[in-house]
This record gives C-alpha cells, structure tokens and sequence, in this order.
C-alpha cells in the first residue's frame, strides 16, 4: 500500500464538531475500502487567502494514510461529491515524518512566545 496526504477545506458555516465528525466519516470510508488512517488533524477555522464559493473562511483538516489507489479515488470521489467539501489536495509521500504537521508545530510555537510575554 502506498502513504498519502490528504487535506480538505469544509464550509465556514459548519460547527466545529460537525467538520470533526465530517474527518471521522472520510477516515471510516478509508478504513472501509481496505485503507488505514495512520493520523489526522483538525486544523481549525482560518481565513483563506481568496473567496471559495463565496466563503471567506473554511475548516481545515489533514490526514496521513497507508491505503490502496483504489481506497483514495473512492474517498476523493465522495469528498469532491460532498456539498460540505469545498477543497481537497492528495499528495502521495515516501514516507510519513513523524510528529505533529508543520501547521500544528506553528500553532504550539505561537502558543508558547505568547506565554513568554
């Protein structure tokens, strides 16, 4: 099997538990077509840099998985068909780095310099 990353954009006017619940529905495609969610990550509401279907801001999530071609597709597919979706990126990898993405190590970065003042 081969490792993908895949990112998602969701609508602005969803709850957070609902873009939550949409990771764990995609993850359960994944895992049902014979795939493995190896990590994923709720990256938050953030402003994007352009409107998308006339939003201005979009949920962000992020998945690590070791799946089939075939698991992909069909997830890609469902994800592109899901009016809630408004985004998603699939970038096969050689391998998985290990610890939090670059967009949570940000985060905690940020989190720590504001403690310091």
């Amino acid at each position: 099997m081969a490792l993908y990353e895949h990112t998602f954009i969701a609508r602005q006017d969803l709850s957070n538990a609902q873009a939550e619940s949409l990771i764990e529905h995609f993850g359960a495609v994944l895992t049902d077509n014979g795939g493995k969610v190896v990590e994923n990550e709720y990256w938050g509401l953030k402003t994007m840099a352009y409107k998308i279907n006339k939003n201005r801001k979009g949920h962000y999530a992020f998945f690590r998985t070791d799946a089939p071609a075939p698991a992909v597709a069909e997830m890609e597919r469902l994800m592109r068909l899901h009016e809630d979706v408004m985004r998603v990126l699939t970038i096969k990898v050689d391998e998985h780095e290990e610890g939090p993405s670059v967009v949570i190590q940000a985060k905690n970065s940020r989190d720590e310099r504001r403690r310091e003042r």
